[in-house]
């Protein structure tokens, strides 16, 4: 550009345009720290297993510097354990904390049930519910994993079917935090079939405003699986295990 030309770019043009450069470096450790924590609630990455920066880097293929970002993060989340010395170590399940995360959930979700029954609930997010959780024994979805994923979404769109954009935000963390012990409850036959059963009731109670009875029931339901995570074991979780990484010892 010659001193004769100007620039149609103004001051708050350009810092717009460098807002949106994406940033590299950010976006590679995003992934990197997705990746492990799907690792470790898969229990690839087990509790007491110890590794290296460098043995894990190598491992997924990318440098030191997202690796570290993203061991860091979930260090500060309380999955991981540093040591001077001593390289990483996947922290130990604290079910006292796990406690206390099922009892804020049952807060939450009994107060969304409240909200519910005073006709905060739209029609149409109870009959999508009532058209996955309704039916007959011989459609119901067998597979774990699955159905892991099914009951999240179902406790989740109870609590987004109030517009209380907080009240969800608080759920997900909580529900976030579960996660890793949550999907083995549906290991159990025993827990599918009641996990139909009691979602189906519940919402037929919910649409009839029947909020006390309703509440009963999800205290009764999220109280069963806190107990059940309560009788989790080692080889339990060993037995969850997909794969042991070749570098953790």
């Amino acid at each position: 550009m010659s001193e004769h030309e100007t620039s149609d770019t103004t001051p708050a043009d350009a810092e717009s345009d460098a807002t949106n450069v994406p940033n590299a470096p950010n976006a590679l450790a995003e992934q990197v720290y997705q990746r492990l924590k799907t690792d470790i609630f898969s229990f690839r990455l087990f509790p007491g297993d110890r590794f290296s920066e460098n043995d894990i880097a190598q491992y997924y293929g990318v440098s030191r510097t997202p690796m570290r970002d993203g061991l860091f993060r979930l260090q500060r989340e309380g999955y991981l354990e540093v040591g001077f010395r001593r390289g990483w170590k996947v922290a130990q399940i604290d079910f006292d904390q796990l406690d206390q995360l099922y009892d804020l959930r049952i807060v939450l979700e009994l107060a969304a049930l409240e909200r519910l029954g005073a006709g905060d609930a739209p029609h149409a997010a109870i009959d999508t519910l009532k058209a996955i959780w309704c039916i007959e024994p011989e459609q119901r979805e067998s597979d774990s994993v699955v159905m892991f994923a099914m009951d999240e979404d179902f406790h989740r769109q109870l609590v987004a079917a109030t517009g209380n954009g907080e009240m969800l935000r608080v759920h997900n963390d909580v529900t976030e935090r579960i996660r890793i012990v949550r999907r083995l409850d549906f290991l159990k036959p025993h827990r599918t079939s009641a996990t139909y059963e009691e979602h189906g009731k519940m919402l037929q109670l919910i649409e009839r405003a029947r909020v006390a009875e309703a509440s009963i029931l999800l205290r009764a339901h999220i109280t069963q699986s806190k107990l059940e995570v309560r009788k989790i074991t080692l080889s339990m979780l060993a037995a969850a295990r997909d794969v042991k990484f070749p570098f953790v010892s």
